[in-house]
């Protein structure tokens, strides 16, 4: 059983697990450098704030830090305090880094197609190192990989079945080239979870 609030003792050191959710965390925040580049969203709440954030101008990573709150009460109760502080930690330095990252780093002229492609490659390998040290970016993340716990699930396929319901829901709102191009860079993400993050893979030998 998959057991990300008690992570064995001889599977990672407190260190690993700093290191794991720092690469994790400055993953997925460069990926979504290249996501803004191309005039993209995504799925979860990371989409749903980029949503609010491109025609309101409030900062992405305030927005997303908010939207996540109310899910550390699933967090607490389902998959423990270590996973949640974890989680935590890990949606405040990337929402930070989403912010601080365009003061040293400049992404423009990007293609969609492009764009799409890095977000869903980098936020994957970024997410997969999140999930490999008991922590996750909150929002659906969190009940993806309690139902993957509990219930056998993957969570890439319940990710990618939330997202869904999102790019149909942006259809209303956004140009349907704008929401295909989207909905690449959530599948190609959805895929590496999903190909990548097996059960069987978490269970100390």
């Amino acid at each position: 059983m998959l057991l990300l609030s008690s992570p064995p003792p001889d599977r990672h050191t407190p260190w690993e697990d700093v290191q794991g959710i720092l690469i994790g965390a400055t993953l997925v925040a460069l990926s979504i450098q290249f996501l803004r580049a191309a005039g993209l969203f995504t799925g979860q709440i990371a989409g749903l704030s980029l949503v609010i954030a491109y025609p309101t101008g409030w900062a992405f990573g305030a927005i997303f830090f908010v939207l996540n709150l109310p899910f550390y009460v699933l967090a607490v109760r389902q998959l423990g305090w270590t996973f949640t502080l974890k989680s935590f930690a890990a949606v405040t330095l990337m929402a930070a880094l989403a912010e601080t990252l365009p003061l040293v780093l400049t992404v423009s002229e990007v293609h969609p197609a492009l764009g799409a492609t890095l977000f869903g490659i980098l936020s994957g390998v970024g997410l997969l190192s999140l999930f490999r040290h008991g922590a996750t970016l909150g929002g659906v993340g969190v009940v993806a990989l309690w139902l993957q716990d509990t219930r056998g699930i993957k969570a890439g396929t319940v990710q990618l079945a939330f997202d869904l319901g999102v790019f149909l829901l942006a259809l209303t709102l956004f140009p349907w080239p704008v929401v295909a191009w989207s909905l690449l860079g959530a599948v190609i993400l959805n895929v590496v979870i999903i190909i990548n993050h097996r059960r069987d893979r978490y269970i100390a030998r």
